[in-house]
């Protein structure tokens, strides 16, 4: 569906710029009726772009997205409703934007960034950077290419629990040794 979302998208936005918006709206209706992915037939997109497993894709009317990008099934690049004219994100190039992720509002997102799964992204993103959480965080920062390994991407809510974890245990210790020391203290 994703390969299909693509090319009905093609030719709305190519009814869509020429001035038919009724007729690029239709085509844009009936891609997204056809593979449940809905892309604004206004929506800019580069070459080689590649949805995979498209289901519940949405692309908003201004959001312009580079060469070479790849989204999984359930992304949302929308708007926040609180802005007028471009009220979408700019995606760079070659950027991979993880299953169930939400990048929202008038926001740029470099090239080669790595968005992870559920994510919710409100904030521009500087080039080869990794953002993960919500909301979205960097969490790596690199000027190399590397490959998204979504079982590798940091998980900052684990490491706050642990970190938690690892402070009540402190608490606790110290706790015994004050009761510990009370106790001595009355013997």
């Amino acid at each position: 569906p994703g390969v299909h979302a693509i090319i009905w998208h093609r030719i709305a936005n190519r009814l869509w710029t020429s001035g038919h918006r009724f007729a690029g709206r239709f085509v844009s209706w009936l891609g997204r009726f056809l593979t449940n992915v809905d892309i604004h037939p206004g929506a800019t997109i580069g070459r080689r772009f590649f949805i995979d497993h498209g289901m519940g894709v949405v692309i908003g009317e201004t959001a312009e997205i580079g060469d070479d990008c790849t989204l999984y099934h359930g992304v949302t690049l929308g708007g926040t409703g609180k802005d007028t004219g471009k009220r979408h994100p700019t995606i760079g190039s070659g950027v991979v934007i993880g299953t169930g992720a939400t990048v929202l509002g008038n926001i740029l997102v470099g090239d080669h960034v790595k968005i992870g799964a559920g994510s919710v992204v409100l904030h521009s993103v500087q080039p080869h950077s990794t953002v993960v959480g919500v909301p979205g965080r960097v969490v790596r920062e690199s000027q190399e290419f590397e490959p998204l390994e979504h079982g590798d991407l940091p998980d900052p809510q684990g490491q706050a629990i642990d970190e938690l974890t690892k402070r009540v245990a402190e608490l606790e210790a110290a706790i015994k040794a004050l009761t510990d020391e009370k106790i001595s203290a009355k013997h």
